[in-house]
């Protein structure tokens, strides 16, 4: 099969026919074998009832319906191991995305051999309350990343085979997903411009708080990627730094009272008396805390538990 197109949903019923017709067309005429494979994140209208309906017109549909939401992160990866085709590309349901995008992106894979071709919504027609608060994001994730994306967050992506069945999107890590490949080996990762469309049919599904979980989500990427396998090298350094700073400042304080009492000098306050001393001991605890965090965290990434269980009511194939 040449290409899988992953489509996550909630609440999209208006837009599914006109999207699988557009997705249908292009293939056909661009002589492509192919799956959609949708994913229902536990949508409370009629979107799963009209999967079916597009079922019985088109046999390359394949669904599966999450019992409850769980976001974004979620349907990608239960598609992503449901996906059989050589290229993967994903969409969102909204129509904002065009697949006329499609074969370029597949040409990109196959022929330049790209691990990742990332969306770069260049014109956009969202508010200005959500293009400022994405333009710092990718910023942030550019320079934390090494990776020069100037979108990380378009849903409009293509994928080599071989990256989607590697990597692991948990959270709300979908808009990071390049940065999950990177620190799984594939490195090849490219740009290309595309097409964004209004919005046509309902509401944005997304708050604010995105923000606010994708910065979080950031930062555990950057520490998952760098100090995931070997997290005493994080927590320890900083462990053993903190205790030796704090040994070096209490012992600093008892040589000078030795010093004072050898040479006769009155000492005029405690040691006990001193800010510096609840200082470094504070800096002794917390340091010793980060050293055997580190060693718990060691011993959980050696047995860590599959994160990805969701409970999936119904499935078409």
């Amino acid at each position: 099969m040449d290409i899988s197109v992953v489509v996550p949903l909630y609440n999209e019923e208006e837009s599914l026919p006109e999207l699988i017709a557009w997705i249908d067309k292009v293939m056909s005429e661009n002589n492509f074998s192919y799956e959609a494979v949708f994913v229902d994140d536990g949508s409370t209208d009629t979107s799963w009832a009209m999967i079916e309906e597009l079922k019985k017109k088109y046999s390359t549909v394949k669904a599966i319906k999450f019992r409850r939401n769980y976001g974004k992160s979620a349907a990608l990866n239960v598609a992503f191991e449901a996906a059989q085709g050589d290229v993967i590309i994903t969409m969102d349901a909204d129509l904002q995305d065009s697949p006329d995008e499609i074969p370029e992106l597949y040409r990109r894979i196959k022929e330049e051999n790209f691990d990742i071709v990332s969306g770069w919504k260049k014109k956009r027609y969202d508010p200005i309350t959500k293009t400022i608060p994405t333009k710092l994001f990718n910023a942030a994730t550019r320079k934390m990343s090494g990776i020069q994306l100037n979108d990380f967050n378009c849903g409009l992506k293509a994928y080599r085979k071989d990256v989607v069945k590697t990597i692991e999107v948990y959270g709300e890590m979908h808009r990071y997903i390049p940065v999950i490949a990177k620190w799984a080996g594939f490195n090849k990762i490219g740009e290309q411009v595309v097409e964004h469309r209004a919005r046509k049919y309902g509401t944005t599904k997304f708050g604010f708080s995105r923000f606010v979980n994708g910065f979080l989500d950031l930062l555990s990427i950057f520490f998952v990627g760098k100090f995931g396998k070997r997290p005493m090298h994080f927590f320890g350094s900083l462990g053993v730094l903190s205790f030796l700073l704090g040994t070096i400042m209490a012992l600093w304080m008892i040589g000078v009272k030795l010093y004072h009492i050898a040479a006769h000098i009155p000492y005029k306050r405690e040691i006990t008396d001193q800010p510096l001393f609840y200082i470094s001991l504070v800096a002794i605890i917390v340091g010793s805390q980060m050293f055997l965090a580190g060693f718990i965290a060691e011993l959980l990434s050696r047995n860590a538990p599959e994160r990805n269980q969701y409970l999936i009511e119904k499935e078409i194939i």
